[in-house]
């Protein structure tokens, strides 16, 4: 497995930049993608550090998301905002995480992410459509750690 400023090519980290813009276009929630070599402890666990070291939970609505990717240990989780879990259902990222690991099974890094940014995107504009009045709280760059 490479390491994790290896992990996706320059073009990969446009594309993900790119489908960022794209999901955010249809919501206001904010998505982020964290890629480091360990996690150190259970994906998820470490998943919500990192969004706390991010400042993620600063957004308005509490409506951010992170990609979660541990490249050495092949970990990936998906961390939303209390503003999220307030108003969806419990396996509410049980179908966006799967779009995600069956492209990882493969080595489709991302596609994977992409698709799974996109997929966010489409779910959260239920719950956070995007208004005229919303702006860009948070970067759309890669973290890496």
């Amino acid at each position: 497995m490479a390491k994790a400023k290896d992990f996706l090519t320059p073009a990969d980290e446009e594309a993900i930049i790119a489908a960022i813009g794209q999901a955010e276009k249809n919501t206001s929630g904010e998505i982020r993608v964290h890629i480091e070599e360990n996690a150190g402890k259970p994906p998820l666990e470490r998943a919500k550090e990192v969004f706390q070291q991010l400042g993620m939970q600063a957004t308005a609505a509490r409506n951010g998301v992170l990609f979660y990717v541990g490249v050495k240990d092949q970990t990936f989780a998906i961390v939303g905002d209390e503003g999220i879990d307030k108003v969806v259902e419990n396996d509410f990222w049980d179908c966006t995480k799967e779009i995600v690991l069956n492209h990882f099974k493969e080595k489709r890094f991302s596609q994977g992410l992409v698709e799974g940014i996109l997929r966010a995107g489409e779910r959260l504009k239920t719950y956070f459509p995007f208004a005229d009045a919303d702006k860009n709280e948070l970067p759309d760059t890669i973290s890496k750690g």
